[in-house]
């Protein structure tokens, strides 16, 4: 493995060996890391993350096999920052979409319709997301946990902050109420990935509001 590697970074013109994982700060190398992790995703998603091998991911990219393992120490590490790179892209587009809100519970519905959108729009990320991800290896489970504790933070502050501005029902906790919201996005997305009847997951969307807000909303909100 190591003679792979310098073979491999002789090849694509890399000199220096980034921590495995890490996103590089060198322009050229983040580019090239961006490329294996737009073919992973579509690998991944392609093909299942088991039946995937690297070099499946490295012909994509349109690099050689052994440059994966400059960035990456193994396949699942290829497969967690995939979905880092994406949940974080998510959670930077909801937190400007709803700067402007007048209220929480305006914030947690544009959460939902961005959400939804943003898989219904691109099934190969909603493949990924609600089938690739759920893999039995610890190492996947504990390495996903940060990114999706950071989006769990998220609805929960929205939550709260509805608590305060008198849109969303004191009484109920915070922690299941963003289970509610989270499970709901998630289940409404899972059946349109796994259905063999062809539908548009978006208007699904608006029912989903309607009913998370019949649970969650006072009536002055």
């Amino acid at each position: 493995m190591p003679s792979m590697k310098t073979n491999a970074a002789a090849r694509d013109g890399d000199r220096a060996v980034p921590e495995a994982g890490r996103v590089p700060d060198d322009p050229r190398k983040r580019a090239k890391y961006q490329a294996i992790i737009e073919a992973a995703l579509e690998a991944f998603s392609e093909y299942g993350y088991h039946d995937c091998p690297v070099s499946r991911i490295a012909r994509r990219a349109n690099v050689a096999d052994g440059t994966i393992y400059l960035y990456f120490a193994n396949k699942e590490e290829v497969l967690i920052s995939v979905f880092r790179e994406k949940i974080n892209l998510m959670i930077d587009e909801v937190e400007r979409k709803t700067r402007d809100c007048a209220t929480a519970w305006e914030k947690i519905e544009t959460l939902i319709r961005f959400h939804i959108t943003v898989l219904g729009d691109n099934p190969v990320m909603a493949n990924f997301f609600q089938i690739q991800l759920r893999q039995s290896s610890q190492k996947i489970r504990t390495g996903i946990a940060g990114p999706l504790r950071k989006f769990y933070r998220l609805i929960e502050s929205f939550i709260i902050e509805g608590q305060a501005d008198g849109t969303i029902d004191s009484r109920i906790n915070p922690n299941i109420a963003r289970k509610v919201i989270f499970g709901s996005i998630d289940e409404v997305v899972s059946c349109w990935v796994l259905s063999r009847r062809r539908y548009d997951v978006k208007e699904r969307i608006d029912d989903t509001i309607y009913i998370l807000g019949r649970a969650l909303r006072t009536q002055a909100g």
